[in-house]
């Protein structure tokens, strides 16, 4: 193959390393929407415990929706909600960990992101103009590249 074909980068050559990385997502709701939220009046059942089920099927299944993510044996994945009754948002913080020889930042993105979505999905009958925001990589650390801490707010 030549160098120019592209594809999965080869990690074989790589020992395990413990990795861990912290993702966030949120999610600007209107206030018909959040009451429904705290109150767990949606239709469809209590939102944040599908969003939190959501996010961790997300981070185990990223190679099936992110094509060069390799396929990893996820050693946990922990998801945390933080309510703004001012803002009347929600953030998602979503933090994976692995032994393994690539790092999990997509795993991390990705469930927070699906968490944010599944929100959506389940308050969109009290509000279609809700707005994801802010989805960024906090922190990562492990693997060659060293530690990241986002300086972001």
């Amino acid at each position: 193959m030549s160098k120019q074909q592209k594809g999965m980068v080869d990690v074989s050559h790589k020992s395990p390393t413990k990795r861990r990385a912290i993702a966030a997502s949120t999610v600007r709701l209107g206030k018909k929407a959040f009451q429904a939220l705290v109150g767990n009046k949606s239709p469809k059942g209590n939102v944040l415990e599908a969003a939190k089920i959501a996010a961790i099927l997300a981070a185990k299944n990223t190679p099936l929706v992110i094509p060069m993510c390799h396929p990893l044996a996820i050693n946990q994945v922990i998801v945390a909600f933080k309510l703004d009754k001012k803002k009347f948002s929600v953030t998602t913080e979503v933090e994976v960990n692995i032994e393994g020889k690539t790092g999990v930042e997509m795993e991390a993105l990705l469930a927070a992101s699906v968490a944010s979505l599944t929100i959506y999905d389940m308050l969109k009958w009290a509000d279609k103009g809700m707005v994801i925001e802010k989805t960024k990589l906090l922190y990562k650390s492990g693997g060659k590249s060293g530690t990241f801490t986002s300086t972001d707010e």
